[in-house]
């Protein structure tokens, strides 16, 4: 497994446009210098070795010991072993709504984006603790499975969006049901599943499943995103805004917090409702409820002993510059017979 220890040299690589426009802008002057100069067959006979194509291969050649310098830079790891560690910690698995009503800008950004700056957070805060995370809509789907890789929950969850999921509504027993599945460790005494939603569209009989699941041992605290007023649901194609969701009556959709429905589901499940609108008040809440429950110990397996590999990427962008110092833009003796860019035909 690779670990890249400094990402930020990766905006490094923005340079390789700029100068793929510079080698266009500069080639583009030449041509039209030398036609105001003299006529082809006069440019023929004052430069004979005149070659566009070793030009491009000089441009390649830099481009790509240019990025392989800027991958050394980064320092990439690679784990030389599996190696097995015990820890302590519990389960938390978030079930994160995300329903097109989760795109009203009632609070800001949004709803959707609220709930996973409070779900990263909250991850933030964890120990060796195992994390999993739910997306659902119209359907549950599973995001990412229990795992004590936080960075990975954090880099998946930024991916969730409403397009992740094929139809519209707010599946919350089927996010129960899921969630269920996520508790794969029988030892295990403190789970913790955290909902995070509107709580609009709710299902029959929610409680009655959130029951079931706090039966198991399993307790669930739901946090509430989005206002009581409400807002319109914003409609974006290609990133630009077209407009709000409108009704089969043509009316402008308001979506609302049901903290009702939400606040049912903690009530039967032995946790508790916390209002998500400001970030740092359910972040606090949870950080405190996992932090003094009983923690449990339990294996996990995960590479170790990262070694650093940036000399391989070093070397071998030090030998495409090389190349490109050496290689001169003139057409050597073979390069003349090979006509890739119909150099010969158009100078006829």
């Amino acid at each position: 497994m690779y670990r890249i220890e400094e990402p930020f040299y990766f905006y490094l690589l923005a340079i390789i446009p700029a100068i793929i426009v510079i080698f266009l802008l500069v080639f583009w002057w030449k041509k039209r210098a030398q036609k105001k100069f003299a006529n082809a067959d006069l440019l023929k006979k004052l430069a004979p070795n005149s070659s566009t194509f070793k030009s491009v291969v000089k441009l390649v050649f830099l481009l790509l010991g240019i990025t392989f310098l800027v991958i050394s830079l980064t320092n990439p790891k690679m784990g030389t072993k599996l190696q097995t560690l015990k820890r302590e910690g519990v389960d938390v698995v978030f079930a994160l709504d995300v329903s097109k009503s989760m795109l009203a800008e009632d609070i800001a950004p949004n709803r959707l984006e609220k709930a996973k700056q409070i779900i990263s957070r909250t991850i933030d805060q964890l120990g060796s603790d195992r994390v999993g995370i739910i997306i659902y809509a119209g359907n549950a789907y599973p995001l990412l499975p229990i795992t004590t890789d936080h960075a990975a929950a954090n880099m998946f969850l930024q991916n969730a969006s409403p397009d992740m999921v094929s139809s519209q509504g707010t599946a919350i027993n089927e996010a129960l049901e899921l969630a269920k599945t996520y508790y794969n460790n029988d030892e295990q005494t403190n789970r913790f599943l955290i909902m995070i939603s509107d709580g609009e569209d709710h299902q029959e009989e929610t409680k009655e499943v959130a029951q079931t699941i706090a039966n198991e041992g399993v307790k669930i605290y739901t946090v509430g995103v989005g206002t009581e007023n409400g807002g319109p649901i914003p409609m974006r194609l290609n990133g630009s805004m077209i407009g709000y969701k409108k009704d089969s009556k043509g009316e402008t959709v308001i979506t609302k917090r049901n903290a009702a429905v939400l606040e049912g589901i903690a009530e039967v499940a032995n946790g508790s409702y916390i209002d998500g609108n400001s970030t740092n008040t359910p972040v606090k809440f949870m950080a405190d409820v996992i932090a003094n429950a009983e923690k449990n110990e339990f294996e996990t397996t995960q590479f170790s002993d990262y070694k650093d590999q940036f000399q391989w990427f070093l070397a071998i962008g030090l030998f495409f510059l090389i190349i490109d110092i050496f290689l001169f833009e003139k057409k050597t003796k073979w390069l003349r017979k090979v006509d890739l860019f119909g150099e010969e035909k158009s100078n006829k």
